[in-house]
């Protein structure tokens, strides 16, 4: 999962983004600059934006995108950080799948596995979700083994309903 140009000591952590509520592309746009002004982050790519169907939920089309990002920060303060940028977002945890403003997941984190009560690394669904699969693909080094294991997966994802958007909605994709 190793990008060149990283800084020595810094990890490698991809980052989900969604929204279904409000301005989707400028509250996406938003986190994206918040997180790359946090301390310890360098934002390193960033996918472009697709359009899916809400999963296991109900509510408006999401607009969904990945992020990478190097850091030097521990995974749990990391997503610390993330739940912050949310709740500056209006994010509200009503009930589980709820529509949102904002949504930041913690994907995966270069040489973690974790399983706590607030996080698991990698991300629990991460290879369940075409939303996540196939941003994650344009983002992770091709010949990765991470890209291998995302795109072993992709045949049992066709059923799942999302559009790529040609839009260049991102201005710091790098």
């Amino acid at each position: 999962m190793r990008m060149t140009g990283m800084t020595a000591g810094a990890a490698l952590a991809y980052i989900g983004l969604g929204a279904n509520l409000g301005d989707l592309a400028t509250t996406l746009r938003k986190a994206l600059a918040d997180v790359s002004a946090l301390r310890g982050v360098r934002l390193m790519a960033v996918s472009s934006p697709w359009r899916t169907a809400p999963v296991d939920a109900f509510g408006p089309d999401f607009l969904n995108a990945c992020a990478a990002v190097e850091t030097t920060l521990a995974p749990l303060a990391l997503l610390d950080e993330l739940q912050a940028i949310e709740t500056a977002h209006g994010r509200q945890r009503s009930y589980r799948n709820a529509p949102r403003t904002l949504d930041l997941d913690l994907l995966a984190f270069e040489g973690v596995g974790l399983h706590t009560k607030r996080l698991t690394l990698p991300h629990p669904r991460l290879f369940e979700r075409a939303f996540v699969v196939r941003p994650l693909l344009e983002i992770v080094p091709a010949d990765s083994v991470f890209a291998t294991e995302l795109r072993r997966c992709l045949p049992a994802l066709n059923g799942q309903s999302l559009t790529r958007l040609d839009e260049s909605l991102f201005a710091q994709r790098t």
